[in-house]
């Protein structure tokens, strides 16, 4: 064979490849190359959703395990007998209420009644893990008199109904201009005094987190003093954050990927400067249910969904001056069952294990 023909031959196969990776979906074509070109890409763990309940949230009524599983089946099972996702989060816990151990027509001891140990060991018997969220927006000021009122005392009852029900806590404080950081450092305190920070993540109680916003410009005083102070890696106090959803869906992979690596970079040009954050640290939020009346593909169509699409960055994004492994943690979805009495629910037949399900871990 001459090299001429040689010559002819290599063109062709270059030709045909370059065809072949054009023609390759986009989301498809970005992980293959990502983790082909850079091994140091991390699994994703992390790939929960909050829940909340069939009443925006609320969980004002008591519900049997029949009939929760016959809206929220596809979390336990995505068609094959596997869970659609290994976390849930239950959502919200009234912070003021905890901190009284109020108890009326929807709260029994500071709890809503309708987290029950049943519920809870609904998930856990599918290898689910569960936590509470204490707060949300519409709970902001509740934090607010809580903290102001006594925090201690309020991180003592948080831990108490951790320990009873095996669960995790989820601190969302969404008090954007002027949070009571030092109230949320004794809460913090208190906690940890009765659940010292777990490495190993085998108690489920020891499990403390925190919700902070989809990037770094808004919920800025939490940030900065949760990066800087809590989620550290040489000496963690918190598990790791939630960035949390923006205000809409991103339109594309890129937009919702700039969010978050705001917290890997930081912002060094702030006063006080917010460090970077190392990604091992937190996860990111696409939203599953929508409060405009249509359910989002993220729900029901993995293909072409941010799920897919930013699946390649979120397992391996570099630190930036914080951490030492590439990857974030993984991803939370916003929100299963009713989060709003507006919106679609995530229920039959409006369920996600054609999106969410299509990519557990």
């Amino acid at each position: 064979m001459t090299s001429k023909k040689v010559g002819i031959n290599l063109l062709g196969i270059f030709v045909a490849l370059l065809f072949l990776f054009i023609h390759v979906p986009q989301s498809y074509a970005a992980r293959h190359t990502a983790t082909s070109m850079n091994a140091a890409t991390t699994p994703i763990s992390v790939y929960g959703a909050w829940a909340c309940s069939n009443d925006a949230c609320l969980w004002s009524t008591v519900r049997s395990v029949t009939e929760f599983d016959s809206k929220n089946h596809w979390l336990i099972d995505r068609g094959d007998g596997v869970p659609s996702v290994n976390l849930v989060v239950l959502s919200f816990v009234q912070p003021l209420k905890l901190l009284n151990k109020t108890t009326d027509a929807q709260t029994m001891q500071g709890v809503p009644i309708g987290m029950t140990s049943d519920i809870v060991n609904y998930f856990k018997s599918h290898n689910i893990r569960v936590m509470l969220s204490i707060g949300g927006i519409t709970y902001a000021s509740y934090w607010d008199q809580a903290l102001a009122t006594n925090p201690t005392q309020l991180g003592l009852n948080a831990a108490a109904v951790a320990q009873q029900l095996g669960v995790g806590i989820e601190i969302d404080y969404e008090n954007s201009n002027s949070p009571n950081l030092t109230g949320l450092q004794a809460f913090i305190n208190a906690y940890r005094s009765q659940e010292p920070y777990d490495a190993t993540g085998t108690n489920p109680a020891a499990r403390l987190t925190i919700d902070l916003a989809a990037g770094d410009r808004w919920l800025i005083p939490l940030t900065t003093k949760a990066t800087t102070n809590w989620l550290t890696t040489t000496n963690p106090v918190l598990d790791y954050a939630n960035a949390m959803v923006p205000s809409k869906q991103p339109t594309s992979a890129s937009a919702a990927e700039a969010n978050w690596q705001e917290h890997v970079d930081g912002k060094p040009q702030y006063s006080p400067p917010i460090p970077p954050l190392a990604p091992a640290k937190f996860t990111g939020s696409p939203y599953i249910s929508d409060t405009r009346g249509s359910l989002p593909p993220e729900c029901y169509l993995f293909s072409g969904s941010l799920i897919d699409t930013t699946g390649s960055y979120v397992q391996s994004v570099a630190p930036n001056g914080a951490g030492t492994t590439n990857g974030m943690l993984g991803y939370m979805f916003w929100a299963a069952e009713c989060p709003s009495s507006r919106g679609t629910c995530t229920t039959p037949p409006n369920t996600c294990e054609g999106g969410v399900g299509v990519s557990q871990v």
